[in-house]
């Protein structure tokens, strides 16, 4: 557990990790950032959440100033800090039953009670691969300003909390509520 004085940079670090343990990234994908200020520390290009240290981290800033070697997804998050300031965290994860539910659709409605309170709807974003770079960092981000999470369809979920444990809270409800739409499809086929 995380002692609130905790250094910001070792949190992120800390919860970068959890997604890796807890199987909704795998040793190299997502990516995670957090505000302190007008600086935002974004996880490196390519990062290991396993081995991942606080001194890594790539400082990247409010103005759109990206430091060299952050994710690639790091002017995505900047955008989204812009775009709505009371965010003080991301997290890009790739959590396998959301995206598996969402690969044909435009939207997904939790059918559990948490998910349906937290989400109501989650938005659906299609973006070709190719244009992916160029298009995400608008689409997610203008999405994150009236949303708590959005899917970028076949590549990922991203989720915009007021801090990283907001953040942390969501994308994990999100999986569980796509768990749990996926055993309920699964068992009506069976009945």
């Amino acid at each position: 557990m995380l002692i609130e004085n905790t250094n910001i940079k070792a949190q992120l670090v800390s919860y970068y990790l959890w997604l890796r343990q807890y199987g909704l990234n795998d040793s190299h994908s997502g990516n995670a950032s957090v505000r302190d200020g007008d600086t935002i520390w974004v996880t490196p290009s390519g990062a290991c959440a396993d081995t991942l240290q606080p001194s890594d981290l790539i400082e990247c800033n409010i103005d759109g100033v990206i430091g060299n070697s952050a994710s690639l997804d790091a002017p995505l998050h900047v955008q989204t800090y812009q775009n709505n300031p009371a965010t003080g965290a991301v997290l890009h994860s790739h959590n396998p039953n959301t995206l598996a539910l969402t690969m044909n659709a435009n939207e997904f409605n939790p059918i559990d009670f948490e998910g349906a309170l937290y989400f109501g709807s989650v938005p659906v974003i299609t973006i070709a691969y190719d244009e992916y770079v160029q298009k995400a960092p608008q689409a997610v981000s203008q999405t994150l300003k009236t949303q708590k999470a959005c899917v970028v369809k076949g590549h990922g979920i991203y989720v915009a909390g007021k801090n990283l444990n907001t953040a942390y809270k969501w994308t994990c409800s999100l999986e569980h509520s796509a768990k749990i739409a996926y055993l309920h499809n699964q068992f009506n086929k069976t009945l």
